[in-house]
């Protein structure tokens, strides 16, 4: 592969999947490194002062400030853009400042933003406290209802929001329909796809005008760095995202950067791993608890949907115990899964959201989401499937199961 061939579209678009999580966006020094370099710098220097001015007038490429742009970070979003099919991406410093920027940059006092019930703590609050504080109105509603949807479109609505598989019920939505409705009236959708990476379910090609990530998850997927991304257009994200983020600076470190790309090597292979593991688990578990949520089981009210939009159905399940002390008690008692509110990761991980991500909710609104006292999440591994089995099963008996 020559220096700039990882940066050429010409060339990348036509690689598969795998090839392009391995091989996208690398841009190589005149020294031909191997791996991609890690450029730990703030601001450049120039040869010339009307250089300087050409870059800053937009009339000449080149590097300006870390801010705006960096070597590491360039090949970062070139690899994930690539990747998800989309024309451009911009990395974030983490999930929720992915967030927030995808929502934020494109929206004013006066706007409407309708988004699914079922999120992520920190997104719900950013539709429920942080958007209402600038005269942004938000909705919520039920993500699997697909009329509910266009029923609560306004004039000012401007943004549709939502999260697929959702975290941590994992609510399934229809991307075609949903998206098509937008679309129809339009109204941008943003798509948080961070329970499954562009290796599982690529929502543009469902018609997602914006697709957000936490690639802290799976994209590092070893627990490692915070990191963010968006993706979109190459006018949404030059017009409409690049001004705020340039101005508000939620930039990712070089470093971080780096390491997700490492992560986005073995995406493909640890997705799909990750994924029948989550399958395995879940189908040893389902007869030993009252209720247990993953679309790659037929009990989902979604499984069929799920399969159609997704590659494989992913790594997190949740199961409901019945209260908190019974799902305390199954906590307590795992001896290889660890304990953490992450998810994503390499490693086994098992939390109780109503007491972690979901804490800063009120009882009635984690009541709607179906964000019970006995429910817990589990990010499903790439350990033998065996060991969890036994793990698992020695905790579920501790608990009463």
């Amino acid at each position: 592969m020559k220096k700039t061939t990882g940066m050429d579209r010409s060339i990348t678009s036509a690689w598969r999947p795998a090839t392009q999580a391995v091989r996208g966006g690398t841009w190589r020094s005149e020294h031909g490194e191997t791996s991609e370099a890690l450029f730990l710098t703030s601001g450049y220097t120039y040869d010339d002062a009307q250089t300087v001015a050409d870059r800053f007038a937009g009339e000449a490429e080149g590097m300006t400030y870390s801010r705006l742009q960096n070597p590491t970070v360039a090949m970062l979003e070139e690899r994930i853009a690539l990747m998800e099919g989309a024309e451009a991406c911009r990395a974030q410093a983490s999930g929720m400042a992915a967030m927030t920027t995808a929502l934020l940059c494109q929206l004013s006092a006066g706007d409407h933003v309708v988004g699914a019930r079922a999120a992520f703590g920190s997104c719900r609050w950013l539709l429920d406290h942080l958007l209402p504080r600038f005269g942004i109105e938000t909705s919520v509603v039920d993500s699997a209802d697909d009329h509910a949807w266009e029923a609560a479109i306004r004039p000012n609505t401007k943004v549709f929001f939502f999260e697929t598989p959702a975290n941590p019920t994992l609510d399934v939505v229809d991307l075609t329909h949903v998206c098509g409705v937008a679309k129809a009236h339009g109204i941008t959708t943003v798509v948080d796809n961070a329970f499954a990476t562009s290796a599982l379910q690529k929502p543009m090609e469902f018609g997602a005008d914006v697709v957000a990530y936490s690639a802290t998850k799976l994209m590092d997927g070893q627990g490692r760095v915070l990191a963010g991304a968006v993706c979109g257009s190459q006018q949404w994200i030059d017009e409409v995202l690049l001004p705020f983020q340039r101005n508000t600076g939620p930039n990712i470190a070089p470093f971080n950067a780096w390491v997700v790309m490492k992560g986005l090597e073995t995406l493909d292979l640890r997705a799909r791993r990750q994924s029948a593991n989550a399958v395995e688990l879940g189908r040893f578990i389902e007869p030993r608890v009252p209720k247990i949520l993953h679309p790659g089981l037929p009990s989902h009210p979604r499984h069929e949907l799920a399969t159609r939009q997704m590659v494989a159905t992913g790594p997190i399940f949740a199961l409901d115990v019945g209260d908190r002390a019974t799902a305390f008690a199954l906590l307590d008692a795992l001896e290889l899964v660890d304990l953490s509110n992450n998810i994503g990761d390499s490693r086994s991980l098992m939390c109780h959201p109503a007491s972690t991500t979901h804490a800063g909710m009120t009882q009635e609104d984690r009541d709607a989401m179906g964000v019970t006292e006995g429910l817990l999440r589990i990010n499903v591994g790439l350990e033998d499937v065996e060991d969890l089995k036994e793990d698992l099963d020695r905790a579920l008996t501790a608990a009463g199961l």
